[in-house]
């Protein structure tokens, strides 16, 4: 994770070509949240599924770097005031906080914008194919748009009012959270050159450990250590929005991260790839992490 993580800082450190001239206070904007630190777990995830089916790691970083940025933008716009309000962020004051509301909601933009730039620069720097660059375009269109990640945040926007049904709380971790996670396995094995039964393993794959993923989450803001998280505890309780605790209980929501990690494995299992032992070890470490 750390060598990976190492990886697409390098990449995302170059982030526009010398000859863009960019104003400075948006550039600053924009590597301020992308330098803030976190897991990198979708940029891995991209490069684990890639090498899963034996592609290269070099062909994947575009596309480990443009998810970051795509994930970082609704980070930014997530702790807006107008949406979650938060102050901190992985420990550090959030975007706006630093640079002001106006600027940091254009920062999310512009990094939504260059995520589709730099998947293309797959294609261009190291010859994926352009259809399968294509589809990892229409991939990251649809589950970061209305149908995914947008569709997941306005229903928990919406959830804060209080949820009465178990269904309509996973529809909302399932695409506010579970949604980026199989694009960026779907698109490691896309530039891998992955089969039909390949990628509908990835997804499954994806779909089970994005929910254990954010029930585990739900399980932190909890009980989890703020130092750790990087942000407050309780933020859920305090703007009543319900979470899978509430619905079934502290110890069957970690019963419930276990099955859906189980099942991921399961998936990955019987897959037919080259190696997947680094996807399996990635769905064990985020069953067991605590931030």
């Amino acid at each position: 994770m750390a060598a990976v993580a190492e990886l697409v800082t390098t990449e995302i450190e170059g982030l526009f070509p010398e000859q863009w001239e960019v104003p400075q206070n948006l550039r600053e904007a924009m590597k301020y949240s992308l330098m803030a630190g976190g897991k990198r777990l979708r940029p891995l995830l991209v490069i684990a599924a890639c090498e899963a089916l034996g592609g290269r790691r070099e062909a994947a970083l575009p596309v480990a770097s443009a998810i970051e940025m795509v994930h970082t933008y609704s980070l930014i716009h997530d702790d807006l005031p107008a949406m979650d309000n938060d102050d901190y962020r992985r420990g550090k004051l959030t975007n706006h906080k630093v640079f002001g509301e106006a600027t940091a909601i254009l920062a999310g933009d512009a990094l939504l914008t260059h995520a589709f730039y730099s998947i293309v620069q797959a294609s261009r720097r190291f010859g994926v194919p352009a259809e399968c660059v294509l589809s990892i375009v229409e991939d990251l269109a649809e589950m970061a748009g209305p149908r995914g990640m947008v569709g997941g945040q306005i229903a928990d926007m919406e959830g804060e009012q209080g949820l009465t049904e178990l269904e309509r709380l996973q529809y909302i971790h399932l695409h506010k959270t579970g949604d980026l996670i199989v694009f960026s396995l779907l698109a490691g094995g896309r530039i891998a050159g992955a089969t039909e039964q390949q990628l509908e393993a990835l997804r499954s794959f994806g779909t089970h450990i994005g929910l254990a993923f954010q029930v585990q989450d739900d399980i932190l803001d909890l009980i989890g250590d703020e130092g750790k998280l990087g942000k407050k505890t309780g933020s859920d309780l305090k703007q009543e929005k319900v979470t899978y605790p509430y619905f079934i209980g502290l110890e069957a929501s970690r019963q419930e991260v276990e099955r859906l990690t189980e099942t991921a494995k399961l998936a990955v299992s019987e897959g037919g790839f080259s190696d997947s032992t680094r996807l399996l070890e990635i769905a064990g470490y985020l069953m067991k992490r605590d931030h």
